[in-house]
């Protein structure tokens, strides 16, 4: 049997953290580096900070400085959980493919580079196919929820007059990042402002699920439009990052929708917060066709989006690494499914 599947984490934060949990309690693979900025853990032992025994997978040394981690045969492939904009995270897998390391990253807009960033799409998809590596950007979503397992329902239709998605979710499991993309804890008129001048992102990928659709169902939408509106609580609201008080925002209600022909075609509705469970709201995926024939899908309660965004980000590695060169969507690969046995028995190349 080959060796074990070497990895490295860039990013432990509550997303980081998990996925080298995730890691660890698979058969196959071992985590070679780490890399982190949060001083608090620089310069110890994975092990320690993830608070597991040690072992012989979880001992390197966490470190700041990628210019000492990331170099040829350091390991098979990264995963990237920094940030959810390419322009950010671009910096980052160009230094990695140019070691002949594979990446995955979370990058929110990675799971559709080109909707937003078509000349570093077009980029990165030289350095990869140069280095002999391929990349992929993943997650619950954009990635699964909202689009890719809508897209593998539409494989049942004849006829699609149009679709609605719904996911209302629970905010409480994502890092201090998250929380301060979607306004938690602001004034509605300090979110407002904000939104105007786009430091909330709100839920990034609308966009890259549009793209998703227009490429896999061969259509185009003639015009997207978006809206972020305040999730005010009446409650308090408690994380174990955040504290909200009534009057202040518990989440961000974002919805896209997309038009084809001037019909609106697709519409998306994301109303994500903290502990909606307060109010008495019941999180779920749902999803909506109109067509031949119609098909109604309820998920209760919502596949939860760090869990979901972490196996993801494992499950799609053997995929990732048995694939030819390139940037790939999830669209590219075969179906993700779990690895419950060992990983290294997945691997054809």
């Amino acid at each position: 049997m080959r060796s074990k599947v070497r990895v490295i984490l860039w990013g432990l934060g509550a997303m980081g953290s998990g996925i080298a949990r995730m890691l660890l309690s698979k058969k196959g693979f071992t985590i070679t580096r780490v890399l982190e900025i949060d001083p608090t853990k620089v310069g110890k032992r994975l092990y320690e900070v993830l608070e597991m025994e040690p072992t012989a997978d979880n001992q390197t040394v966490i470190s700041n400085k990628p210019e000492k981690i990331i170099k040829k045969n350091a390991a098979e492939i990264a995963i990237i959980s920094t940030s959810s904009l390419v322009k950010q995270v671009f910096p980052l897998i160009k230094m990695i493919v140019n070691a002949g390391i594979h990446v995955i990253t979370t990058a929110e807009e990675m799971a559709y580079p080109k909707a937003a960033n078509p000349d570093l799409t077009a980029e990165m998809d030289s350095l990869a196919k140069t280095n002999n590596v391929t990349i992929l950007g993943t997650g619950i979503n954009p990635g699964f929820i909202m689009d890719y397992l809508v897209i593998a329902l539409t494989g049942v239709c004849e006829e699609i007059t149009s679709l609605k998605i719904s996911r209302i979710n629970n905010l409480a499991p994502f890092g201090k990042k998250v929380m301060k993309e979607q306004g938690i804890g602001l004034k509605p008129e300090e979110f407002y402002k904000k939104v105007k001048d786009r430091t909330i992102e709100g839920h990034v990928g609308f966009l890259q699920s549009f793209g998703m659709f227009e490429e896999a169902l061969q259509i185009k939408l003639n015009n997207i439009e978006q809206k972020k509106e305040p999730i005010v609580t009446n409650v308090p609201r408690t994380t174990k990052l955040v504290s909200v008080k009534p009057g202040e925002v518990a989440g961000c209600k974002q919805q896209g929708f997309g038009y084809k022909n001037d019909h609106l075609f697709i519409k998306m509705e994301h109303p994500q917060q903290i502990n909606p469970e307060a109010e008495n709201i019941e999180t779920g995926d749902y999803i909506l066709f109109e067509g031949v024939p119609n098909i109604t899908l309820q998920i209760k309660p919502e596949i939860p989006g760090g869990i979901g965004t972490i196996a993801l980000c494992v499950n799609m590695i053997p995929h990732v690494l048995n694939a030819s060169p390139g940037l790939k969507t999830m669209l590219d690969l075969p179906v993700p499914r779990a690895i419950l046995g060992d990983v290294r028995e997945l691997i054809i190349k």
